[in-house]
């Protein structure tokens, strides 16, 4: 996948930050702090306690502006429908990153490559294809992003909400995007 966009005179280019967009650990108020197969293991865990149930992989990232670096914060819940459920987050710090828009793409950059890193490691592990998401109706997974039809990010709508659908992923905006405006901001 090769994506870049242009704000002002910043270029961000997603494959250029691919690789260092998830975040190194996750910390979970259940398991304590997790490196990324330890807390893929425990959404396997946790979905795998009721095979026959239906869960929901929401990500969502949020993020924090402060003197020239911002406080990224990426959330991955697991949400058993109807019985409650598990999340995990990470934090990262990034300079340069100047305007409101810029912060909002990076957001959307690290939520999609995280969906993309869930999906291809659990289709690694044989839990689904990859090509066919949730046609089980078992998992759905679905990118919260903080936007939303009120503020300044409203304009960025179609924008970033195209991106993640050109990707294969489901995305909620405000004010149903709770993972991130609510989950992932609990922590930023």
């Amino acid at each position: 996948m090769s994506c870049s966009l242009e704000v002002g005179s910043a270029k961000i280019t997603f494959n250029m930050i691919k690789n260092k967009i998830v975040p190194e650990f996750f910390n979970s108020p259940t398991y304590g702090k997790l490196n990324w197969s330890q807390t893929l293991s425990k959404m396997v865990y946790f979905m795998g306690r009721d095979t026959k149930g239906c869960y929901e992989i929401i990500i969502g990232t949020d993020s924090e502006a402060q003197n020239g670096k911002s406080d990224f914060v990426s959330a991955v819940i697991v949400h058993k429908k109807g019985k409650g459920g598990v999340y995990f987050w990470g934090r990262q710090k990034i300079a340069n990153l100047h305007s409101i828009r810029q912060r909002i793409w990076q957001e959307a950059f690290i939520s999609l490559a995280l969906a993309e890193k869930v999906v291809s490691d659990f289709a690694t592990m044989g839990l689904f294809n990859s090509d066919q998401l949730d046609d089980s109706g078992r998992i759905n997974l679905e990118i919260h992003v903080d936007i939303g039809p009120n503020g300044e990010t409203r304009s960025m709508i179609s924008e970033i909400v195209g991106m993640i659908r050109a990707n294969g992923f489901k995305v909620a905006t405000k004010p149903a995007s709770w993972g991130a405006s609510n989950v992932a901001d609990r922590h930023v």
